[in-house]
């Protein structure tokens, strides 16, 4: 049986990027550093896939076809999620398909990849 390992992202700049995912997901080097090519970061408690950053110039996908979704226990949660990862440099992404009442909000991080926050508790 295959497992989830680690999600891949590109990014122009990659200690900003691994600045960026390291604070928002309380993730750590796996090597115990950050190089300008890539790097892995890993869960700080060793449980879950590790996010792995490489130098890319390859332009931001305004509708990727591959994101990451980041879980909230409920509606409160995800509202002081999506705070905090906005003052850590995330920024609120105009999207034009949310659903009437959509359980998720789509932010970019600082090198411009989407990714969601959803509220788990939605349904």
């Amino acid at each position: 049986m295959l497992t989830l390992g680690t999600i891949v992202m590109g990014a122009a700049d990659v200690r900003r990027a691994a600045d960026f995912w390291s604070r928002a997901l309380g993730y750590v080097p796996r090597d115990s550093q950050v190089d300008d090519d890539w790097t892995v970061l890993v869960p700080a408690d060793g449980s879950g896939p590790g996010l792995a950053l490489g130098r890319s110039v390859t332009p931001v996908q305004e509708r990727p076809r591959v994101h990451v979704d980041l879980y909230a226990a409920d509606a409160a949660e995800q509202t002081t999620e999506v705070a905090r990862l906005v003052s850590l440099g995330a920024r609120h992404v105009d999207w034009d398909s949310y659903p009437e009442d959509p359980d998720f909000v789509v932010l970019a991080d600082p090198e411009g990849n989407r990714f969601c926050v959803i509220d788990a508790s939605h349904g």
